[in-house]
């Protein structure tokens, strides 16, 4: 988990001195201004590339994996974001106490103010609540440090006021992101979690095609990525979700996975 005090990455670090070697050289040679411009400018689609990459770990910590003691216990996360959904949910959860497995539900936070007893019974089944900022803005990752400490303040303040438990982790929407967000981070206490497989199930309407990309990151310490808000239909009309969760389920069963929450996880 994120400490107290913010310590910027290698990369955000030799991008201050870049800054400032820039200003300096300007400053001192007004000619060089171009070399100087070229380079602040190749450092920004730098960082912006790395924004664009949810994975990444260039723009600070960023769990894509359980730690190293939650995997050597042979358990795995299973993550649902964009909910609560009233049609989908419910049935996810009837799901998962089939399975007795655990999950953590990264959760819009208006989308918990629209349906708090839906957000609550997903505490009281034993699952996780956290935070996946109150709006889901598509411009998240455009925002300066004041807005995105705004979005994702008002999404603790909803959903621990309807929880009862304050939220450890952030997930980003559409896991982007820029260099803003870890000193925002560390300020409210929060830890950025992406994921290690996804199976793009906003958009992909084949729950076959989504089954294979999640079973194929079925492994210990693999963090898993589904949706139960804003799930992509089959050509029945059936959100993906619930075809593929039982495939899913029941093959982590098979190779003696433990699905956990990431507070669970935490060392």
């Amino acid at each position: 988990m994120h400490s107290g005090r913010w310590h910027p990455t290698l990369l955000i670090r030799a991008s201050l001195v870049l800054h400032l070697l820039a200003l300096l050289a300007v400053i001192t040679e007004p000619g060089q201004w171009r070399w100087a411009l070229g380079a602040v400018v190749v450092n920004h689609l730098l960082l912006a590339g790395m924004g664009l990459w949810p994975r990444s770990h260039w723009l600070g910590p960023n769990w894509t994996r359980l730690p190293a003691a939650a995997t050597a216990r042979n358990e795995i996360a299973l993550t649902i974001d964009d909910g609560p959904d009233p049609i989908v949910t419910p049935q996810v959860l009837d799901l998962l106490d089939r399975y007795a497995a655990r999950a953590t539900f990264f959760c819009i936070g208006e989308q918990a103010a629209r349906y708090p007893d839906l957000c609550r019974e997903i505490v009281r089944r034993g699952h996780a609540v956290e935070n996946h900022s109150q709006h889901h803005r598509h411009h998240f990752s455009l925002m300066g440090p004041r807005a995105m400490t705004r979005e994702i303040q008002a999404a603790q303040d909803t959903l621990t006021t309807i929880t009862g438990q304050r939220p450890l982790f952030f997930r980003a929407p559409a896991g982007l992101r820029n260099p803003f967000l870890d000193p925002v981070l560390t300020r409210l206490g929060l830890q950025l979690a992406s994921w290690s497989a996804r199976g793009f199930d906003t958009r992909i309407g084949d729950a076959g095609r989504v089954k294979t990309q999640l079973l194929r990151g079925l492994r210990a310490g693999a963090i898993l990525l589904v949706h139960d808000g804003n799930a992509a239909r089959t050509l029945d009309g059936h959100p993906v979700i619930l075809d593929v969760l039982p495939a899913l389920l029941a093959s982590a069963a098979a190779a003696r996975l433990r699905f956990v929450t990431l507070r669970q996880a935490l060392p």
